[in-house]
């Protein structure tokens, strides 16, 4: 009784694992697990997983976190333990991270660690600079520990939209820093009694900080950036409608452009802006609402993007929006008035990459592309547990698709 009893158990754990690679029936993209781990996940939309080489991706599990080799798709562990990643180095082969109220680095190849500050009481680091010197982040002033929010967790809380209120009222003081990873120096930068959050270096200039007034959308100026010796705060979209909001703001891979979310007004007609920060110049891509994404992301050539979709209860209440997505941006043809300060409008082509009808979306799929632009990373809880995934850009009968990532 007992040997049948655990045949039919290790029946039912493997009948529960996901499968490596299938062929998505609805849409004709290959889709691949790329890690074992239930608990696995890619990192946040907008933090860079990459080496510069483009040959490795950083992502979490519970235990620490690894890396997979795109070629091989060998995974490695490089840092043990519980820990807050923030981002994989620009330059170097490195992986930055928080544990135990300080801020770390690894590097990827040696596994040579090191402690590079302390952080400030109540306070958090966000990003790593392009050339790897600074990073940065924002602490609370004061004893205030009721808003001292901890570990980042993998799904929104159920409460997310009371506690953004309360958090956005309580107008607590604010201060955002700098630290300098070879010496540990750490500089004020900015102080307020606005919620600071979102800090995220430009992937090029290594003194351009973007970071956003956080809270909800529809009552706060959100988009900002910054430079590192405090001057040039400068607000990046202003809102020109009652109910209009803009957010989940990311750079360009070359740091030339800022693109975000726009919505005139919430929830009812949705845009993929972007501010050119060279030129000015300003681009908005409509898209329809079951189309609109929690996430989008952006090609390192800047000729496709994709977005993780959404379920009903999200702000666009999109009826049939649980796909990942790809979109080919298409610009309309200017045949009136020539003028530089106008919005240059254009419409996102959307093709549905994977059927996310049984995600739950309170873990957000978070994209991004592959750097040589063949695949979309997701995270998905699917089958369950989540692990991270990719899937194909090219449709599986494609002359040109890769055997993987």
């Amino acid at each position: 009784m007992n040997i049948l009893l655990a045949l039919a158990f290790s029946g039912i754990l493997a009948a529960q694992t996901p499968p490596k690679s299938w062929i998505d029936p609805d849409t004709g993209h290959r889709v691949l697990r790329l890690t074992d781990e239930p608990g696995s996940a890619s990192l946040y939309f907008n933090q860079n997983a990459y080496t510069p080489d483009g040959k490795k991706m950083v992502f979490t599990t519970p235990g620490g976190i690894s890396t997979l080799d795109l070629k091989t798709m060998e995974t490695k562990r490089v840092v043990e333990g519980r820990v807050r990643v923030i981002i994989a180095g620009f330059k170097t082969n490195n992986v930055y991270y928080t544990k135990d109220n300080a801020v770390h680095v690894t590097n990827m190849d040696t596994g040579a660690s090191r402690e590079i500050a302390k952080m400030p009481a109540r306070g958090s680091i966000a990003t790593v600079n392009a050339d790897e010197t600074l990073v940065a982040g924002t602490y609370i002033e004061g004893n205030c520990q009721d808003y001292n929010r901890g570990q980042r967790t993998l799904e929104t809380p159920r409460n997310k939209g009371q506690m953004m209120e309360e958090r956005l009222a309580a107008r607590l003081p604010m201060a955002m820093f700098t630290i300098n990873t070879k010496t540990g120096e750490t500089k004020i930068l900015h102080k307020a009694t606005d919620w600071l959050n979102h800090l995220l270096f430009s992937p090029s200039d290594p003194s351009l900080l973007m970071f956003c007034h956080e809270g909800p959308w529809h009552k706060i100026d959100r988009i900002w950036t910054i430079r590192t010796d405090g001057t040039q705060l400068t607000r990046i979209h202003t809102r020109t409608m009652a109910m209009e909001i803009f957010g989940h703001e990311f750079w360009s891979p070359d740091g030339k452009t800022i693109w975000y979310d726009l919505q005139t007004p919430r929830g009812e007609v949705f845009w993929l802006a972007n501010l050119h920060l060279e030129t000015g110049r300003r681009t908005w891509y409509s898209l329809q609402r079951n189309e609109w994404s929690i996430h989008f992301n952006v090609t390192r050539d800047g000729t496709l993007l994709c977005g993780d979709g959404g379920d009903p209860g999200q702000v666009a209440r999109a009826p049939q929006g649980q796909w990942i997505y790809l979109f080919r941006p298409q610009l309309i043809a200017n045949r009136g008035l020539d003028d530089k300060s106008f919005v240059q409008p254009g419409v996102l082509r959307a093709e549905k990459l994977v059927n996310m009808s049984k995600h739950n979306y309170r873990l957000e799929p978070n994209v991004s592309f592959t750097p040589d632009q063949k695949w979309v990373v997701f995270r998905s809880n699917m089958f369950g547990p989540t692990y991270v995934f990719a899937v194909e850009v090219a449709t599986a009968g494609s002359t040109d698709h890769p055997a993987r990532p």
